[in-house]
């Protein structure tokens, strides 16, 4: 056998080696990365169900070595799935897959990095709905009572300032206005429910009350129950009452609602 014939084994098992070789140092420094003591106290962690204190440990190990792809990982499913932040998940997401944008399970991340966009865009456009809101609107519909409170006082002293000046005067809704069947004819008696005396006195007539039920609102954009509320002088618990069924989140542009006295 010729010295090129023996060469040629050896130098293709070199050659094999240098090949295999190039293939290992991505494998190699992921087992790297795993040996690393956070990221090992961190996935023991997770084992013991102990998620916070997982994160701690794989936030740790980025510390130790900002370019872990296997840290950023476990970080993006322990926030997308245990501790519920989408936004961090996202963040350690795309950072895994920039470090690996090759890895097996990239379409896998892609489509979790979406499920998070939607569960924040969830989160963000429906009318507040959390303990603290709900106080405020409490507070608003408390004020606006107290509000209407005040106008009432205020107009009970107008009207007794009135009656002092003029003691003729007599308060309008106490009073039937008589309707003449025709310019000359004389106005009829008061109908005996406004008799003194009489338990229906202080009762409105009959046509003051189909009136007031009568008076509705067109609800155009951009208007909520609490603004109509506050526009026509009558508290918002009254003007739902005066609509049963209404739900203030969701009306209609269009939609009639009626409104009560104030």
């Amino acid at each position: 056998m010729s010295f090129g014939n023996r060469l040629w084994p050896a130098v293709f098992a070199v050659w094999l080696g240098i090949t295999l070789s190039g293939c290992l140092p991505s494998d190699q420094n992921q087992s790297e990365e795993e040996k690393e003591p956070h990221f090992v106290l961190g996935k023991s962690r997770i084992n013991a169900m102990d998620y916070q204190g997982a994160v701690q440990a794989f936030e740790e190990s980025l510390e130790t070595n900002p370019h872990s792809d296997a840290a950023h990982f476990e970080l993006g499913w322990l926030y997308d799935e245990k501790e519920s932040d989408p936004a961090a998940a996202i963040y350690h997401y795309r950072q895994y897959l920039k470090l690996s944008p090759n890895a097996g399970n990239a379409e896998v991340i892609r489509q979790r990095i979406e499920s998070c966009k939607q569960q924040l865009a969830a989160d963000v456009l429906p009318l507040p709905s959390t303990p603290a809101a709900q106080k405020q609107i409490n507070q608003l519909i408390e004020q606006n009572q107290q509000l209407q409170a005040e106008v009432n006082k205020w107009r009970a002293y107008y009207d007794s300032q009135t009656a002092a000046k003029n003691p003729s005067a007599v308060a309008p809704d106490t009073v039937a206005t008589p309707v003449a069947a025709n310019p000359g004819s004389t106005p009829s008696a008061p109908n005996a429910s406004t008799r003194p005396g009489n338990p229906g006195a202080l009762a409105p007539s009959r046509s003051t009350a189909t009136l007031s039920a009568s008076r509705t609102h067109k609800v155009a954009a951009g208007e909520t129950a609490l603004h109509i509320a506050r526009r026509y002088g009558v508290t918002l618990d009254a003007l739902l009452a005066a609509n049963p069924g209404l739900e203030p989140r969701r009306m209609r542009v269009g939609q009639v609602l009626n409104i009560p006295n104030p």
